[in-house]
């Protein structure tokens, strides 16, 4: 083999080695590093600030909620119920561990950290999970204990939109599945992303209106 042949071989390989790893080469995502970053300070301001108050009302018996509006909004009626603790301790104990996750990506993104697909496949499993236990948080909030919270909903809002687009920008980059129609997916859906966005807070909301007629009346009041 000549001397050129083997260099015209080098630069073939040199050149087609990326496209193994698309992923790899795409763009700083801006967009999901401030999304993370916000919705997980948010959320674990949320998630602190219920347990702060736990803590208080623990200490002080007497000690008034700051989250204590009327007999519809309330986070000390929520406190005091089996679903407030589902792993035998206080679920914002969750929250403040669990966002620092997003928090740290959303951080290691912007300083254009390259994560492996392994890594994105647990990320987005505990987010998903975050995902549908605010879910199940707001079941049993509306129709089972009848109290709304609201540092608990923060931490719902917050978590939606986490989810969402943690999603379609995993899609859009290939970094769950290198398949070209979830890619196409992906990137078609990404510049409407708030839809599902605000699709799941509308419908949480119009749950809590109908549930509640009288919460909005109570809150003028």
């Amino acid at each position: 083999m000549t001397a050129a042949s083997r260099g015209h071989n080098r630069e073939v390989t040199v050149s087609t080695s990326p496209a193994l790893h698309p992923a790899a080469d795409a763009r700083r995502p801006l967009g999901l590093a401030l999304t993370l970053i916000i919705t997980g300070i948010v959320g674990w301001y949320g998630a602190m600030s219920l347990i702060i108050e736990r803590v208080r009302s623990l200490l002080d018996p007497e000690y008034v909620l700051n989250c204590d509006v009327n007999p519809l909004v309330s986070c000390g009626e929520i406190m005091g119920t089996w679903q407030a603790s589902l792993l035998g301790f206080p679920n914002p104990l969750l929250g403040v561990a669990g966002l620092v996750a997003p928090i740290a990506v959303g951080v290691a993104l912007l300083a254009g950290a390259r994560f492996a697909r392994w890594f994105w496949w647990s990320f987005m499993v505990g987010v998903t999970g975050a995902f549908v236990f605010v879910l199940w948080l707001v079941d049993q909030a509306l129709f089972q204990i009848g109290v709304l919270c609201p540092w608990c909903m923060l931490v719902w809002a917050m978590v939606i939109p986490m989810f969402w687009v943690l999603l379609i920008w995993s899609l859009a980059a290939g970094v769950l599945v290198d398949s070209p129609r979830a890619r196409a997916f992906g990137a078609t859906v990404l510049p409407f992303v708030w839809v599902p966005i605000l699709a799941t807070i509308v419908a949480i909301a119009v749950m809590i209106v109908v549930q509640f007629p009288t919460l909005i009346s109570l809150l003028l009041g």
